[in-house]
């Protein structure tokens, strides 16, 4: 036996079907809508002014910063705290081959072991650019691009009194 189909239970699909269909002519325009792109603007002009900071080469920090970075990595991790062998290289705890391995404007190599930025010191730095962060390499903190991983200032030697 075959199961009765009411009519109306085979005209409802096609009639929620033709309902979607058509929802969207039923819409109204928006306000900004064929104004030629005068929205795009207004709304510019209504949100906050946007800070761009001019990011160059070799020249982001600036002497009282890296004076405050090093005062934080000075006091916290001096030559009292080295191996006497280390202590008496001058090169703030550095153990051997672990040398500079970076160059600015040059990408990091995939050797370099990068380790995060305390807050307490990117607080004195300041929120980096957008497209940018803070790192450490060593006894340098990096200022790098995102993505590229491109230096494009340092801090050096933190930990040289």
């Amino acid at each position: 036996m075959k199961p009765m189909i009411s009519p109306f239970h085979r005209t409802l699909p096609v009639f929620l079907a033709a309902l979607l269909a058509c929802g969207s002519s039923f819409a109204g325009k928006p306000e900004w809508a064929g104004q030629g792109g005068k929205h795009k603007q207004q709304e510019e002009q209504a949100s906050e002014p946007r800070v761009t900071v001019e990011v160059r080469m070799g020249a982001y920090f600036g002497e009282q910063q890296r004076q405050q970075v090093q005062n934080y990595y000075g006091t916290r991790y001096s030559a009292k705290n080295c191996p006497p062998g280390l202590a008496k290289k001058n090169n703030g705890c550095m153990p051997p081959g672990q040398a500079k391995k970076w160059a600015l404007g040059q990408p990091l190599p995939s050797t370099v072991v990068l380790y995060p930025v305390p807050q307490a010191v990117v607080v004195k730095l300041g929120v980096p650019p957008a497209g940018y962060r803070y790192v450490r390499a060593a006894n340098d903190i990096l200022l790098i691009a995102i993505g590229t991983s491109m230096v494009v200032d340092a801090i050096e030697d933190l930990m040289k009194l």
